[in-house]
């Protein structure tokens, strides 16, 4: 029984037994099963506990997920806690949520270098270039029209360590790209 049908039954549940109590007990009878029926109800529903999947999409096409417990005492604050997110998939069990980020990956920040592919290709590297993976391609460029010391600096590697630096290098390499071409 996912939350909201729970919710939904313990509200039937409350108005039943409202409607029962005043129509057929006396005012004191009636209080206290309507006290006791809503005590019951809040252990009932106040308890729920399910995984939260959290998946963080990057400027670089990077994902990350973090998968975290979470303890559901009101869905009002639950919902509340997640209001920047975009709901995913939800059921008994687990609730994904997503969100994009306006940034680049941490994994980018720490070990990321632009470089150039065999192909010519700008792209950012999982390390230095050359034997590292590529995380990312951009867009083909004219080696012939390159200077030798951006060439240089992309054979060894251009690091990037924020959103702006990520910008600007590409940017900086877009005159030199073929056909004004993107990978991307």
């Amino acid at each position: 029984m996912t939350v909201k049908i729970r919710l939904v039954f313990m509200v039937f549940l409350l108005l039943g037994a409202f409607y029962f109590t005043f129509f057929h007990e006396d005012k004191k009878e009636a209080a206290e099963r309507i006290k006791d029926t809503e005590e019951l109800s809040e252990v009932e529903t106040s308890a729920h506990t399910v995984k939260v999947v959290l998946k963080r999409t990057y400027l670089d096409g990077e994902v990350s997920e973090e998968v975290v417990q979470e303890t559901i005492w009101s869905m009002e604050d639950f919902w509340a806690q997640y209001e920047q997110w975009d709901l995913v998939d939800m059921n008994e069990e687990r609730i994904v949520f997503q969100q994009e980020v306006d940034d680049i990956s941490p994994l980018l920040k720490t070990n990321g270098f632009f470089g150039i592919s065999d192909k010519g290709v700008l792209s950012i590297f999982n390390g230095k270039p050359g034997h590292s993976e590529i995380i990312q391609s951009f867009f083909q460029i004219d080696v012939k029209k390159l200077e030798s010391k951006k060439h240089e600096e992309l054979v060894k590697g251009i690091p990037v360590k924020s959103k702006q630096e990520y910008q600007a290098v590409i940017e900086s390499f877009k005159p030199y790209s073929r056909d004004g071409s993107r990978l991307q």
